[in-house]
């Protein structure tokens, strides 16, 4: 393929019919496993879908980096997730089985620290990291403050804007609810 190939702007089709066997090839040397790069290549196409527009590309190389950044981004969510499993599986291992919460239950716990991983994860690292020290260890605004070296009040800021997005994150998660609901 040459730039030649792109002389208007290509159809996600064609982004798909061009680019699909290399988007995988590249994501399963990456990831090491077959199954998690058909599925996030999927993934890639899937958020080019769900976009007003195709992405304007020139080129073979501006396609490949386009889709190449979307799939690192899914690529990093899923090692947070994997992340996020290990800890929870950790966690796990550490209570005594007949207290195990339900399979579901489990599920339910997964996603709701994943939305948190993202929501604190779009935070600035200080408001992340006190968001944590108050929430988390009940730790005090000045013993937060002086374990990152900011005053109680910015801490308090900074746990009203994580709070904030929570808030945020449980309203988008109730309207979409009830948007299933209403579908149903």
């Amino acid at each position: 393929m040459s730039a030649a190939d792109y002389p208007v702007q290509p159809t996600l089709h064609k982004l798909y019919h061009d680019h699909h066997h290399w988007l995988f090839d590249w994501l399963r040397r990456r990831l090491g496993h077959a199954a998690d790069a058909a599925d996030l290549a999927h993934d890639t196409f899937v958020r080019l879908m769900m976009r007003a527009t195709a992405p304007e590309v020139r080129s073979v190389a501006e396609a490949r980096a386009y889709l190449r950044t979307t799939a690192q981004n899914l690529c990093i969510n899923l090692w947070r997730r994997q992340e996020i499993e290990r800890a929870w599986m950790e966690t796990l291992a550490a209570w005594p089985e007949p207290t195990f919460p339900s399979a579901e239950r489990q599920a339910i716990v997964l996603e709701a620290l994943a939305e948190i991983s993202a929501m604190l994860c779009a935070l600035p690292e200080k408001a992340a990291q006190a968001f944590l020290l108050a929430v988390a260890f009940q730790m005090t605004d000045d013993e937060v403050g002086a374990c990152l070296g900011i005053s109680g009040r910015m801490v308090r800021k900074y746990v009203a804007k994580a709070m904030l997005n929570c808030l945020q994150l449980q309203a988008c998660d109730t309207a979409e609810a009830l948007r299933n609901d209403l579908e149903a």
